[in-house]
């Protein structure tokens, strides 16, 4: 987003702006209007109150996003702070206004780890037996990444070649972002793709809902398993070179989310894991995976904050020091207790 300076006395309708904005930077129509129904209603509860959009406080924010809760589920009302909250974001970066008063707002709303006492608990050692019987290198590289990462299933999909940094890479032909360089074994997860927008030359079929680019560790485990991948991977067939491709019937295409969760869920279902007449928070999917990274890391770490940076759930406007010294704090802590799976 751009960080050039606006003169604020110019911006006579900020939501406006905000949205042509995004329009320029490429986002589709629908993400368009879906914004400005939110802003709207948020400028109307203002002005209902006696406030405005440029003046509001953090106490206005919270106050429309409990209204919000009473005819919304709770994913909903996270999805309007979340548009809220960039909006605010971006009109503080090019200056039309002077602070962002959804920054604080946002530290408490963060994704939380999910407490459904009817979500199946499943240990490492459950965990183990089920990577055990995943032998393709593909397939195996796909479920290790996901448990390893907490990445979400449309982000693991999205990865491009130039999202992998190996110390010891049986790759020489790929210009990897200048993010990774200095930073072997890692991967970098954008905030940038959504669904229907071309990044990297490649239009995307999901959309990765990150608050803020990541950059996440990649242990002697999983870079094993990703070097065994390379090793046998097909040529892609976009230029944009995804890192996963298929190896089946559309030989070299992007790996789909579809079939991620068939990979997944048909070794659930031979381990009486997954039942399509069953509850969802009873079902082991990549999503589940996604929980189970949270819980176990969350609580092999007792720090949370390092958790919240991994999976995405801090914005980019938020000052947290996980993100000034990786080397030190976020690497660290990571190598220190993330999980073994074979």
């Amino acid at each position: 987003m751009s960080s050039a300076n606006v003169d604020p006395e110019t911006v006579e309708d900020p939501i406006e702006y905000f949205l042509t904005d995004i329009s320029y930077q490429g986002k589709s129509e629908r993400t368009r209007d879906a914004y400005e129904r939110v802003l709207r209603d948020f400028e109307q509860f203002l002005t209902a109150n006696m406030g405005s959009i440029k003046e509001a406080s953090h106490r206005d924010c919270m106050a429309w996003i409990h209204e919000q809760r009473a005819g919304s589920a709770e994913s909903t009302v996270a999805t309007y702070a979340s548009y809220l909250h960039r909006f605010y974001s971006y009109m503080t970066q090019v200056g039309v206004f002077d602070s962002n008063p959804m920054a604080i707002v946002m530290e408490e709303l963060d994704e939380s780890i999910e407490t459904d006492p009817a979500r199946r608990d499943l240990s490492i050692a459950d965990m183990r037996g089920l990577v055990d019987t995943v032998t393709h290198p593909l397939e195996h590289a796909l479920v290790l990444t996901l448990l390893k990462t907490g990445m979400r299933v449309g982000e693991l999909c999205n990865l491009d070649q130039r999202d992998l940094h190996l110390a010891d890479d049986p790759r020489d032909d790929v210009a990897l972002r200048p993010s990774l360089e200095q930073r072997p074994d890692s991967l970098y997860v954008s905030s940038e793709p959504q669904r229907g927008s071309v990044v990297n030359g490649d239009r995307r079929s999901a959309s990765n809902k990150r608050r803020r680019d990541t950059v996440i560790p990649v242990d002697a485990e999983l870079a094993a398993a990703l070097r065994a991948w390379l090793d046998i991977r097909p040529d892609p067939v976009s230029d944009a070179r995804p890192l996963f491709t298929r190896t089946a019937d559309n030989w070299g295409e992007r790996v789909t989310t579809d079939a991620v969760h068939h990979i997944v869920t048909t070794r659930a279902r031979d381990r009486g894991w997954y039942d399509s007449g069953s509850n969802a928070a009873e079902n082991v999917t990549p999503h589940y995976f996604r929980h189970f990274f949270t819980t176990h890391l969350r609580d092999r770490t007792g720090d949370r904050g390092i958790v919240k940076y991994l999976r995405g759930d801090v914005a980019e406007d938020i000052i947290d020091t996980y993100t000034h010294d990786w080397g030190d704090r976020v690497r660290t802590v990571y190598e220190a207790n993330i999980y073994q799976l074979r």
